[in-house]
């Protein structure tokens, strides 16, 4: 007969088994996609973390599943720089701040925002992760910025479209410039757009 200890410690250990087959599979989603595999297949995902297809999606119901535990994987590491509070003397000290942490944040995240951007149209969960965080790239700006300054509609667009993700995927990606030289087209756009604000 069984006792009841034997069979809470089955259990345990086929959680523990099912836990480290998921964070297999995450790792191995992240891996592929850090390597510039962009739309790694559910049987790359499966051959790479070493596990059977079958696993994928038992743990995964369907690919969506996957990208959300992975952007609150990526998520994770980056949001603590981006929430990070801002101590410059002034709202233009702050930009200076911001830019330098965007630079850091958005290189960090290209090849996933890359594969995002490939699947989003295809996946709820994807597009609207999409407008999420294009939403939360613009409150940011806004957030540091004074009133009088927010009142420049066009320049504060401006301003919000050259920190976006998307102008470093442009220099980065379809430019092919280097993270050094993006880093300096960036920055001279930024500056360029900030001396036109009000003081």
């Amino acid at each position: 007969m069984t006792d009841k200890g034997e069979i809470d410690s089955r259990t345990d250990g086929r959680r523990e088994r099912s836990r480290s087959s998921r964070a297999k599979i995450v790792s191995a989603m992240l891996d592929l996609v850090r390597r510039g595999d962009v739309a790694p297949s559910a049987a790359r995902v499966a051959d790479e973390a070493g596990v059977g297809l079958r696993t994928v999606f038992r743990h995964f119901d369907d690919m969506d599943s996957l990208y959300r535990e992975m952007s609150e994987t990526i998520e994770a590491q980056v949001m603590p720089i981006v929430t990070r509070p801002f101590a410059g003397i002034d709202w233009r000290s702050d930009l200076t701040d911001m830019v330098t942490r965007r630079i850091q944040v958005f290189e960090t995240i290209l090849p996933f925002r890359l594969s995002a951007n490939i699947k989003r149209y295809q996946s709820a969960f994807l597009m609207a992760d999409y407008a999420r965080l294009t939403q939360l790239e613009t409150q940011l700006v806004m957030a540091i910025l004074p009133d009088h300054v927010r009142a420049d509609r066009t320049g504060v667009a401006a301003l919000c479209v050259a920190l976006s993700f998307q102008s470093w995927r442009v220099l980065r990606h379809d430019q092919q410039l280097s993270p050094e030289r993006a880093a300096d087209v960036l920055k001279r756009m930024v500056s360029a757009i900030a001396k036109d604000l009000p003081a």
